[in-house]
Protein backbone atom coordinates (compact mmCIF):
# COMPACT_ATOMS: atom_id res chain seq x y z
CA UNK A 1 0.00 0.00 0.00
CA UNK A 2 1.24 3.68 -0.73
CA UNK A 3 1.02 6.48 1.79
CA UNK A 4 -2.04 8.02 0.09
CA UNK A 5 -4.08 4.56 0.18
CA UNK A 6 -3.42 4.15 3.90
CA UNK A 7 -4.63 7.88 4.36
CA UNK A 8 -7.53 7.54 2.39
CA UNK A 9 -8.41 4.05 4.02
CA UNK A 10 -7.89 6.22 7.74
CA UNK A 11 -10.00 8.67 6.85
CA UNK A 12 -12.25 6.28 5.47
CA UNK A 13 -12.47 4.32 8.75
CA UNK A 14 -13.02 7.86 10.90
CA UNK A 15 -15.69 8.82 8.79
CA UNK A 16 -17.27 5.12 9.30
CA UNK A 17 -16.54 5.13 13.03
CA UNK A 18 -18.07 8.12 13.78
CA UNK A 19 -21.59 6.84 12.58
CA UNK A 20 -23.64 4.43 14.82
CA UNK A 21 -23.70 2.13 11.62
CA UNK A 22 -21.94 1.31 8.51
CA UNK A 23 -23.86 1.97 5.37
CA UNK A 24 -23.70 -0.69 2.64
CA UNK A 25 -21.02 1.19 0.57
CA UNK A 26 -18.86 1.66 3.86
CA UNK A 27 -19.30 -1.88 4.47
CA UNK A 28 -17.84 -2.55 0.85
CA UNK A 29 -15.23 -0.29 1.06
CA UNK A 30 -13.42 -2.34 4.58
CA UNK A 31 -14.04 -5.36 2.36
CA UNK A 32 -17.14 -6.44 3.66
CA UNK A 33 -20.39 -7.37 1.93
CA UNK A 34 -23.49 -5.79 4.52
CA UNK A 35 -25.86 -8.04 2.13
CA UNK A 36 -25.05 -11.44 3.73
CA UNK A 37 -22.73 -10.78 6.73
CA UNK A 38 -24.00 -12.79 9.19
CA UNK A 39 -23.27 -11.35 12.88
CA UNK A 40 -21.77 -15.02 13.73
CA UNK A 41 -19.20 -14.95 11.53
CA UNK A 42 -17.95 -11.78 13.12
CA UNK A 43 -17.29 -13.76 16.40
CA UNK A 44 -15.11 -15.92 14.43
CA UNK A 45 -12.40 -13.53 13.36
CA UNK A 46 -10.48 -14.60 16.91
CA UNK A 47 -9.43 -17.83 15.36
CA UNK A 48 -8.18 -16.18 12.55
CA UNK A 49 -5.84 -13.27 14.60
CA UNK A 50 -8.70 -10.72 13.34
CA UNK A 51 -9.92 -9.33 16.51
CA UNK A 52 -9.10 -5.44 15.04
CA UNK A 53 -11.87 -6.12 12.35
CA UNK A 54 -14.78 -7.56 14.94
CA UNK A 55 -15.82 -3.61 15.95
CA UNK A 56 -16.37 -3.16 12.27
CA UNK A 57 -18.11 -6.45 11.14
CA UNK A 58 -20.21 -6.19 14.02
CA UNK A 59 -21.62 -2.84 12.60
CA UNK A 60 -21.85 -4.35 9.34
CA UNK A 61 -23.35 -7.45 10.00
CA UNK A 62 -27.15 -8.80 10.29
CA UNK A 63 -28.01 -10.96 13.41
CA UNK A 64 -28.59 -14.28 12.65
CA UNK A 65 -32.27 -14.56 12.62
CA UNK A 66 -32.62 -18.39 12.93
CA UNK A 67 -29.48 -19.43 14.46
CA UNK A 68 -31.12 -21.43 16.99
CA UNK A 69 -33.20 -23.04 14.25
CA UNK A 70 -30.46 -24.70 12.39
CA UNK A 71 -30.64 -28.24 12.41
CA UNK A 72 -27.02 -29.57 13.26
CA UNK A 73 -26.23 -33.41 12.25
CA UNK A 74 -23.62 -35.61 14.04
CA UNK A 75 -22.03 -36.94 11.01
CA UNK A 76 -22.27 -36.02 7.21
CA UNK A 77 -20.63 -37.46 4.15
CA UNK A 78 -19.48 -35.97 0.61
CA UNK A 79 -19.94 -38.50 -2.07
CA UNK A 80 -18.72 -37.51 -5.62
CA UNK A 81 -16.97 -39.34 -9.01
CA UNK A 82 -13.55 -38.64 -9.31
CA UNK A 83 -14.39 -38.79 -13.30
CA UNK A 84 -16.36 -36.08 -13.00
CA UNK A 85 -13.36 -33.88 -10.97
CA UNK A 86 -13.16 -31.82 -14.29
CA UNK A 87 -16.28 -30.47 -14.49
CA UNK A 88 -16.14 -29.46 -10.52
CA UNK A 89 -12.91 -27.73 -10.05
CA UNK A 90 -14.15 -26.74 -6.84
CA UNK A 91 -15.11 -29.82 -5.26
CA UNK A 92 -12.04 -31.39 -6.06
CA UNK A 93 -10.11 -28.58 -4.58
CA UNK A 94 -12.26 -29.10 -1.41
CA UNK A 95 -11.53 -32.59 -0.92
CA UNK A 96 -7.95 -32.56 -2.14
CA UNK A 97 -7.14 -30.11 0.31
CA UNK A 98 -6.49 -30.25 4.23
CA UNK A 99 -10.27 -28.90 4.64
CA UNK A 100 -11.66 -31.85 4.88
CA UNK A 101 -9.10 -32.73 8.23
CA UNK A 102 -11.09 -30.37 9.90
CA UNK A 103 -14.40 -32.02 10.01
CA UNK A 104 -13.72 -35.46 11.75
CA UNK A 105 -16.91 -36.22 11.20
CA UNK A 106 -17.13 -35.51 7.76
CA UNK A 107 -16.51 -39.01 5.40
CA UNK A 108 -15.68 -38.19 2.04
CA UNK A 109 -16.66 -41.29 -0.29
CA UNK A 110 -16.10 -42.30 -4.06
CA UNK A 111 -19.17 -42.85 -6.01
CA UNK A 112 -18.93 -43.77 -9.80
CA UNK A 113 -20.76 -41.37 -11.99
CA UNK A 114 -22.63 -39.44 -8.96
CA UNK A 115 -22.59 -35.58 -9.53
CA UNK A 116 -21.54 -34.11 -5.98
CA UNK A 117 -23.59 -34.25 -2.99
CA UNK A 118 -23.52 -33.98 0.71
CA UNK A 119 -25.47 -36.31 2.96
CA UNK A 120 -26.41 -35.53 6.51
CA UNK A 121 -26.95 -38.29 9.14
CA UNK A 122 -27.90 -38.76 12.16
CA UNK A 123 -25.81 -41.04 14.98
CA UNK A 124 -26.90 -43.89 13.50
CA UNK A 125 -25.58 -43.37 10.17
CA UNK A 126 -29.30 -43.17 8.98
CA UNK A 127 -29.56 -40.31 5.77
CA UNK A 128 -31.50 -37.55 7.12
CA UNK A 129 -30.58 -35.14 4.22
CA UNK A 130 -29.26 -34.65 0.67
CA UNK A 131 -28.00 -31.63 -0.97
CA UNK A 132 -26.75 -31.08 -4.13
CA UNK A 133 -23.21 -28.77 -4.33
CA UNK A 134 -22.50 -28.89 -7.84
CA UNK A 135 -22.15 -25.22 -7.36
CA UNK A 136 -20.79 -24.60 -4.72
CA UNK A 137 -17.16 -23.53 -4.07
CA UNK A 138 -14.30 -25.01 -1.10
CA UNK A 139 -15.43 -21.63 0.99
CA UNK A 140 -19.36 -22.31 0.88
CA UNK A 141 -18.88 -25.99 1.72
CA UNK A 142 -16.49 -25.59 4.31
CA UNK A 143 -19.05 -22.72 5.21
CA UNK A 144 -22.24 -25.63 5.59
CA UNK A 145 -20.39 -27.80 7.55
CA UNK A 146 -19.32 -25.87 9.93
CA UNK A 147 -22.83 -24.71 10.33
CA UNK A 148 -24.55 -27.57 10.15
CA UNK A 149 -22.14 -30.46 11.67
CA UNK A 150 -22.25 -30.65 15.39
CA UNK A 151 -18.50 -30.32 16.33
CA UNK A 152 -16.44 -33.35 17.58
CA UNK A 153 -16.02 -31.95 20.73
CA UNK A 154 -19.50 -31.79 21.60
CA UNK A 155 -20.11 -35.24 20.72
CA UNK A 156 -17.65 -36.69 22.99
CA UNK A 157 -18.97 -34.40 25.36
CA UNK A 158 -22.11 -36.01 25.04
CA UNK A 159 -20.77 -39.50 24.54
CA UNK A 160 -19.01 -38.99 28.06
CA UNK A 161 -21.81 -38.59 30.05
CA UNK A 162 -23.74 -41.63 28.38
CA UNK A 163 -22.85 -44.21 30.67
CA UNK A 164 -24.15 -47.04 28.16
CA UNK A 165 -21.58 -46.00 25.71
CA UNK A 166 -18.58 -45.64 27.81
CA UNK A 167 -19.10 -48.50 29.92
CA UNK A 168 -18.62 -46.22 33.05
CA UNK A 169 -20.09 -47.09 36.54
Amino acid sequence: MNKFSISLFGLLCALVYSSAEFTAEDCWSLGLNKANLLCSSCDQLGKYGLNDLKDHCKQCCHKDENADAVKRYPKARLEVCTCKFGAYPQIQAFVKSDKPDKFPNLNIRYVRGLDPVIKLLDEDGNIQEVLAIEKWDTDTVEEFLRTHLIPPEELEKNDKTDYLKTNMV
